[in-house]
């Protein structure tokens, strides 16, 4: 895989020293300049062979071909940090780049539900922080129910999703485990999910107090965007439509428009392919 073969080595060694020693003063402010550079690419400057120096954006991603990227899922992943060392039950890496986290609790216990499941990656980001740094999406399941949420959102901002392909609701018999994870896993789908469905806002007009928020589309308005661009694009001669017709419940207690310039078009699906490592 060579996401960036135009680079020489010292670009590729200043883009990931970026990636790696990004800071800011909270969790959920770190994981927004994370997503620029894994959305935008990170910014590089090299000298050139005349001397002179050049400037260019390092992909971290290939979003264009998703099989272009190094996909893998770790079971029971340590991480060391601090005074602490704790193991996640599942970690979903793009690239080298932990982008998920997946707490499981079993269903033979009574005890332990989706939110002690939930409660468990509350404790992980508190003592583990640099696991969620690159974060995009957090899973929960008992095996019986499955939510799904962004970093820094309340429990009651963790849902279901209800569909793999989007054309209709998951069939009865299946469980919100096995659609969460085919419905939003499959390759192209979490990219997606990852380059267009994610923003980070400022909670002040909301009454948060200024807060800095990180939203994450739901299974509905992630697919009836899709469809609304779709649409449009089938009915249009214009290469892009405006404004698609769409806005998504967020981890926070607002809506927000996702422009159609920055939404995918749909496409068909497939299984999700990621190798695993246990």
């Amino acid at each position: 895989m060579t996401l960036n073969p135009a680079l020489p080595a010292e670009a590729l060694e200043d883009a990931y020293r970026k990636l790696m020693r990004s800071d800011a003063p909270s969790l959920v402010e770190r994981n927004r300049a994370m997503h620029r550079m894994l959305v935008d690419g990170v910014t590089v400057e090299y000298r050139r062979k005349d001397g002179s120096i050049a400037g260019a954006q390092a992909r971290v991603i290939d979003f264009d071909t998703p099989d272009n990227n190094d996909w893998l899922a770790v079971n029971q992943f340590t991480v060391a940090e601090g005074q602490h060392t704790r193991r996640p039950d599942v970690v979903l890496f793009v690239n080298g780049l932990p982008l998920t986290v997946i707490e499981l609790k079993n269903p033979a216990d009574e005890n332990a539900t989706v939110w002690s499941a939930f409660q468990q990656l509350q404790t992980y980001q508190a003592q583990i922080p640099a696991l969620f740094a690159t974060n995009a999406a957090l899973l929960v399941s008992d095996g019986v129910q499955a939510r799904i949420g962004s970093l820094g959102a309340g429990k009651e901002w963790f849902k279901p999703w209800r569909t793999i392909a989007g054309r209709e609701d998951a069939a009865a018999k299946l469980s919100e485990l096995q659609v969460v994870l085919e419905g939003v896993f499959e390759k192209r789908r979490f990219l997606d999910l990852l380059r267009y469905f994610i923003v980070f806002e400022d909670s002040a007009a909301d009454g948060g107090g200024g807060k800095l928020v990180k939203k994450m589309a739901g299974y509905h308005q992630f697919h009836a965007v899709n469809v609304a661009v779709e649409e449009t694009l089938r009915r249009s001669r214009r290469p892009t439509p405006t404004r698609a017709p769409c806005s998504a419940t967020t981890s926070a207690s607002t809506t927000f428009s996702v422009p159609s310039s920055m939404a995918p078009r749909c496409r068909s699906t497939t299984r999700a392919g990621w190798r695993s490592w246990s």
